[in-house]
C-alpha cells in the first residue's frame, strides 16, 4: 500500500481495521489465527496536516464572513474549540450562562461514553463578542444559537473554503479541526493539560498527537524575542487569561460587524432588541439606586466614644 502511494497514516488506519476485523474472526472460532497480528501498522498521525491558526489571520477570516453567525461558526471553533458542525449546530441559547460565563457544549460525538453527552467550558472572553452579537441578532423565540447553516442542504466546508479566498488567505487542511487545535495549543500554554483536555473534550494522548502543536510564540518565549526589539502581540495566549488587547479587539471587530448588520436587520429584530436594551437599562438604573441608598463605610460621621 505504501509502494502504491498511499500516506502513512492511511496504511496505518487500513492496518488496524484489517487486525480488528479478523481478531473478531479468531474469536467466532472462523479462523485459527489472525494474519494481522504481527503486522506494524504505520504511525496515523500525519504531521503535514496539522496547521496552527494566528490570531491575526482569525481575524481576517472573520472580516470576510458574510453575516453574525458565520462569524460566530468560526468563533465557536477557534476561540471556544468546538467541534464543527456536530458541536456547533447542538449549541442553544439555554446552554449558555451569561451570569455564571459558562456554556454546556452537547457534544453527539462522545454521548455514547460515560459522562460524554455534554461538558462545560468557560465562556471565553475572545468568544463572547460573537455570542452577543448573535444573540442580539436573533429572532425572539429561536432555540439554536446557529440557525441559517443548519439545513441538510448547507455545506459548510464549501462555503468556508469560499471565505478564506475571500479573506485572501491560504487554505489550510482540515478546516475547522485546526480551527479547534489551535486553541488547544493556547489553553494549554496557559492552564493545565488535564483542565485544557476536559473543556475540549478529547484525552491527554489523542490532545498530543492529533492537536497541540510546536509555535513560533513558543519560540520567542524561549529565548526572550518576545520581549526585546521583535516583541509583538502575542498570537498564541491562554483563554480566559488573555490580555486586555485581545479582548478590545475582538470587542471592537464585534461591534463593527454588529453596526454593520443592524442596517439590514427586520423590524421584529429591532424592536426586539431595543426591548432588551430597555430592560437591562431599567436594571442598571435600579441597581444604582439599591447601591446608593446605603452611604460607603466611613463616610458617615463618627459618634463620639
Amino acid at each position: 500500500m505504501l509502494a502504491d502511494g498511499l500516506a502513512p497514516a492511511t496504511v496505518g488506519r487500513e492496518v488496524k481495521r484489517a487486525r480488528q476485523f479478523f481478531r473478531s474472526a479468531v474469536r467466532r472460532k472462523l479462523i485459527p489465527e489472525n494474519p494481522f497480528a504481527d503486522v506494524a501498522a504505520p504511525a496515523q498521525v500525519n504531521a503535514s496536516r496539522m496547521h496552527f491558526i494566528t490570531r491575526e489571520v482569525t481575524e481576517r477570516v472573520l472580516s470576510a464572513c458574510p453575516d453574525a453567525e458565520w462569524r460566530l461558526i468560526v468563533a465557536l471553533s477557534r476561540y471556544g474549540g468546538l467541534r464543527c458542525p456536530s458541536e456547533t449546530l447542538a449549541l442553544r441559547w439555554e446552554d449558555i450562562d451569561w451570569e455564571n460565563n459558562r456554556i454546556n457544549v452537547r457534544s453527539p460525538k462522545t454521548e455514547h461514553l460515560p459522562g460524554g453527552a455534554s461538558r462545560s467550558i468557560p465562556l471565553f472572553r475572545e468568544l463572547r463578542p460573537y455570542l452577543e452579537e448573535a444573540r442580539d441578532l436573533a429572532v425572539p423565540g429561536t432555540h439554536f444559537v446557529i440557525n441559517r447553516y443548519r439545513g441538510v442542504d448547507q455545506n459548510l466546508r464549501t462555503q468556508f473554503e469560499r471565505i478564506l479566498r475571500k479573506a485572501e488567505v491560504v487554505q489550510w487542511e482540515r478546516l475547522f479541526h485546526n480551527l479547534r487545535a489551535s486553541r488547544e495549543t493556547e489553553l494549554t500554554a496557559e492552564h493545565p493539560l488535564h483542565v485544557v483536555c476536559t473543556w475540549i473534550g478529547n484525552s491527554a494522548i489523542i490532545a498530543d498527537k492529533h492537536y497541540l502543536q510546536v509555535t513560533d510564540d513558543h519560540f520567542d518565549n524561549a529565548t526572550g524575542a518576545a520581549l526585546g526589539s521583535r516583541a509583538k502581540v502575542a498570537e498564541v495566549r491562554g483563554g480566559a487569561n488573555c490580555g486586555a488587547q485581545d479582548d478590545e479587539s475582538a470587542a471592537r471587530i464585534a461591534a463593527q460587524h454588529l453596526a454593520a448588520s443592524a442596517s439590514s436587520e427586520s423590524p421584529d429584530v429591532k424592536k426586539a432588541r431595543k426591548d432588551r436594551a430597555k430592560v437591562q437599562s431599567r436594571a442598571t438604573t435600579n441597581s444604582s439606586i439599591q447601591a446608593n441608598r446605603v452611604p460607603r463605610r466611613g463616610v458617615e460621621p463618627l459618634s463620639a466614644p
